[in-house]
């Protein structure tokens, strides 16, 4: 499929996560399910995300229901119903959709939303990235005493950064670092992230100009759905590296 018939796909897709969470009250939200760490809303939202994805001729890999759709297809869809659960359950307005299309080259095209304030966030390969229609750029910070952090967990060590936030979306924070917003994220938490939590995000940052990688410099591209990652994204390789610190354990072991 053309990259651009792939977004148009996507926008279905997120304007089912819409309608399906529309249909959902507010005490409703915080409903859990057996599985540790997901909510009822997930599980609502994920149906009708994958029927719309369905529809294409791709192989989809969720994070609440796995890999599904054609198994021999030439494109992978993985995508999170909802990025940032626990912000949707509780009305914090930072969550939405991710969904990235990978090939045999990789990240294709991705999408982004932050669902309650109506942010669209893009990328194609080779295209750059764009919210709302509108290039987006990274910062130029290359020093941690310069840079707004976004953190997931508490990091090994506190380092001397500007400002940090703990913002509760990895897709929306790589799209933050990609446009300028913040400066930088660290996966504070060895192994957490699944490539529906990164990849969207990890591909509007390349595109945009930001630098991510894993910790322990594993390969990002993955769809394994029991894969799981350790990032560090910033504006720069520079500050990306100097934020390397952040996350080694006190013992001086490598990261």
């Amino acid at each position: 499929m053309d990259p651009h018939a792939l977004l148009d796909c996507f926008d279905a897709a997120a304007d089912a996560h819409r309608q399906a969470l529309a249909g959902i009250g507010e005490a409703a939200r915080r409903d859990r399910t057996d599985r540790p760490g997901q909510y009822a809303l997930d599980l609502v939202v994920d149906e009708a995300v994958c029927r719309v994805l369905h529809a294409a001729p791709v192989t989809v890999v969720s994070e609440e229901s796995g890999r599904t759709g054609r198994a021999d297809a030439a494109i992978t869809v993985v995508v999170d119903p909802v990025d940032g659960s626990t912000n949707c359950a509780r009305g914090i307005p930072y969550w939405g959709i991710s969904l990235c299309a990978l090939d045999a080259d990789g990240p294709l095209c991705s999408l982004v939303t932050n669902t309650p304030v109506g942010e669209r966030i893009t990328a194609v390969r080779g295209e750059g990235a764009r919210r709302d229609g509108d290039v987006i750029r990274p910062s130029s910070a290359t020093r941690v005493e310069d840079a707004v952090v976004a953190i997931s967990g508490m990091p090994e060590r506190v380092l001397a950064w500007k400002q940090f936030r703990a913002m509760g979306s990895a897709a929306l924070s790589l799209c933050d670092v990609a446009s300028g917003r913040i400066d930088a994220m660290i996966d504070a938490l060895p192994d957490r992230h699944g490539p529906w939590d990164y990849l969207g995000g990890w591909l509007i940052c390349t595109e945009a100009g930001a630098a991510v990688r894993d910790v322990h410099h594993r390969e990002l591209a993955t769809s394994e759905w029991e894969a799981r990652r350790q990032l560090l994204a910033g504006a720069t390789p520079e500050l990306v590296e100097a934020l390397v610190a952040a996350v080694t354990p006190p013992d001086g072991g490598a990261a």
